[in-house]
């Protein structure tokens, strides 16, 4: 129940973000997400036995979700600066380069994808909507098909429940749910752009989410976190998203 009511409660604040929120309210949550998503990475990266500033990777967050044009460039650069310095200080010179690198690998992983996301919305709610929302729909298509018909596994390693039928039937929920919201939302882009985005988008969802598994698997852990009751963290909640919307963004302006 914990996890039906979280879930509900999720969806109705995301859709007052995603279609209600004022710009300022829409960027400081995307802030607010990113940052959670980066301390509950960071939980992962220290299991894996390294070692690392969050303070830094904060500070980029608030770089790349509120700068602007070639001032998010020089805000990083400048970070990127003062993290190997502030490494310098360590007794062992092998944990600079690990340090530095999963403190701005973390950055673009976690906080990147939220900049895309304004972009998005920007352009308009229905695209924002659509690129988060497709996920969820091929989510459960793929737990119902792998159900029913899934025999194939597709990354035993990492994620021995999901199968090959699973992920099949995710493209299908994605694209079903693209062709009849954008269909009706955003009628002036052609059915066959629709599709492709979807289907892409999706793909970039799916890989997502073995991605974050990969890193857990690795660390030994089952959740990112325990944030959110029945569900986790909400980095388990929004790994797909964070392929996804980049995807969306990126097909959006190359074939619209």
């Amino acid at each position: 129940m914990s996890r039906v009511i979280t879930g509900l409660l999720l969806a109705l604040f995301a859709c007052y973000i995603i279609f209600l929120s004022p710009p300022l309210v829409f960027r400081i949550t995307a802030f607010v997400v990113g940052a959670q998503c980066y301390c509950e990475y960071s939980g992962l990266v220290a299991a894996h036995g390294f070692h690392q500033s969050m303070w830094f990777g904060l500070l980029a967050g608030i770089v790349v979700i509120f700068a602007n044009g070639n001032i998010t460039l020089l805000g990083l650069s400048l970070l990127v600066v003062a993290a190997l310095s502030f490494g310098l200080r360590r007794n062992n010179l092998r944990d600079i380069l690990p340090e530095a690198a999963c403190i701005f690998f973390g950055v673009l992983y976690t906080f990147l994808p939220w900049r895309f996301s304004e972009l998005l919305r920007v352009r308009s709610v229905h695209w924002l909507f659509f690129a988060l929302a497709l996920n969820w729909f091929g989510d459960t298509a793929a737990y119902y098909t792998g159900r029913a018909l899934g025999r194939h596994r597709l990354a035993p390693i990492v994620s021995p429940k999901k199968s090959w039928e699973g992920a099949a039937g995710a493209i299908f929920g994605s694209v079903a749910f693209g062709l009849l919201y954008m269909g009706y939302f955003v009628p002036d882009v052609a059915a066959w752009k629709i599709v492709l985005i979807a289907v892409v988008a999706n793909i970039a969802g799916q890989l997502g989410d073995l991605a974050e598994s990969a890193m857990k698997r690795g660390a030994g852990v089952k959740d990112s976190g325990s944030l959110l009751p029945g569900h986790g963290g909400l980095l388990d909640r929004v790994d797909s998203s964070l392929f996804a919307v980049p995807a969306v963004y990126v097909l959006s302006l190359l074939i619209h």
